[in-house]
């Protein structure tokens, strides 16, 4: 396969501006930028699979530059239903220095912050040397723009297709760069760019698409959805995205080893098969959790998210670590308690149960397990000096429902 068929192949482009790409990225030897805004310190799982097709690019040849948009960050891209929130200078800041020490540890690419040039650049200069190149009617035209109309966008976002337009002209003419690569959220902002280097330099640059990565119900992974997995592990845990990677639905796994690993063709046809005729092994699952994991935080990582998993399925709660221990919290409903509580109450008060009865219920069926051990006694205290390192209490209902109980 080519580099394109095996993009295309992957699910990795979704629009090209000119069929010529496809032979220019066969060829390798483009300068290529890919960018993102900082309002968060940290990238998300979204955010992978767009760096992980510039990690694919530079493989074959050609040359990465990641724009952490610290100026764009300050304005922010249209939603597509409401203004956003302004982020302080200071935060943005913050952010960019996170994410350009994520990026530089996780690929390695060159980094730029588009501040570094619209600082020099004047009100006046700005108008005269790049919003003529604008008619307001072209800008209309752009999707983004189009559906905010009734509901009302703000000169300051609407002029935010400008300044990415102007990004793609500025490394254009100080990089080479002749390829943007983006989101398919993107496309009105990057054919901007193209157009722009085509009326202000005649040269011709090229930009492609790729599809936003969805989860099951079409909900795209970011922020703003409320379904951030973080790629920095202090933000989300290696066993959280372990959680998620494993639980990923049979009809989606395919697709997301397609777009989030290096596996060959070959040998992710053959978790398909086996996913389509044993689904219940969960291979292809375990399968991509080991690849994410492992490239972001490396196998140790893996190995941890792998025995805390293997020691909640067999009720060994008391063989992790604090650490393990703690990381596993995370992704339980939690209760804080500061003295000694009768389980029963504690069963309601934690909602762990709907009422006395129903705790009274499971408590008597042998359904209730604390740190791993059956418990059948109406009368239990759970209290401080019993919990594990005397902070946590975990209580299991029924074969794989977990609840952590923290002692303060």
């Amino acid at each position: 396969m080519t580099l394109f068929e095996e993009l295309k192949w992957r699910g990795l482009i979704k629009d090209i501006t000119s069929p010529e790409l496809e032979e220019k990225l066969n060829k390798g030897g483009m300068t290529f930028y890919i960018g993102t805004d900082p309002t968060a310190d940290s990238m998300h799982l979204g955010h992978l699979s767009s760096f992980l097709i510039s990690k694919r690019l530079k493989e074959a040849g050609h040359h990465p530059i990641l724009l952490i948009g610290g100026g764009t960050g300050l304005i922010g891209d249209p939603k597509p239903s409401s203004e956003r929130d302004m982020k302080s200078k200071e935060e943005v800041l913050k952010n960019y220095e996170g994410l350009k020490r994520q990026a530089e540890k996780l690929f390695g690419f060159e980094v730029v912050n588009n501040l570094d040039w619209y600082k020099d650049i004047n009100v006046v200069d700005f108008l005269r040397d790049y919003g003529k190149y604008f008619t307001i009617n072209y800008m209309l035209d752009k999707d983004i723009i189009r559906r905010r109309l009734e509901s009302g966008i703000s000169y300051t976002e609407f002029s935010y297709m400008i300044l990415q337009a102007l990004d793609f002209l500025h490394l254009h003419n100080t990089k080479g760069c002749t390829l943007q690569v983006a989101g398919s959220d993107q496309w009105g902002n990057i054919t901007a760019g193209v157009d722009l280097i085509k009326k202000a330099t005649g040269d011709t640059v090229y930009a492609f698409t790729m599809p936003l990565v969805v989860d099951s119900h079409g909900v795209k992974f970011g922020k703003s959805e409320g379904n951030a997995l973080w790629l920095d592990k202090e933000k989300t845990s290696s066993y959280e995205l372990y959680q998620f990677l494993i639980n990923v639905e049979d009809s989606m796994v395919i697709d997301y080893l397609k777009i989030y690993t290096f596996m060959s063709k070959e040998e992710i046809e053959k978790y398909q098969e086996v996913n389509l005729n044993e689904p219940h092994l969960r291979l292809a699952q375990k399968r991509l959790a080991e690849e994410i994991i492992t490239f972001l935080h490396g196998h140790e990582e893996y190995e941890k998210a792998l025995h805390i998993s293997d020691s909640l399925f067999k009720g060994n709660i008391k063989e992790l670590s604090l650490e393990e221990l703690t990381d596993a919290a995370k992704s339980m409903d939690s209760y804080e308690i500061d003295t000694d509580y009768n389980l029963v109450d504690l069963l309601v008060d934690a909602s762990i149960v709907s009422s006395k009865r129903e705790a009274r219920e499971f408590i008597n069926n042998n359904s209730i397990s604390i740190n791993g051990d059956k418990i059948n006694d109406l009368d239990y205290i759970v209290k401080k000096e019993s919990a594990l390192y005397n902070k946590y209490t975990v209580i299991r209902k029924g074969k794989k429902k977990y609840f952590v109980i923290k002692h303060i």
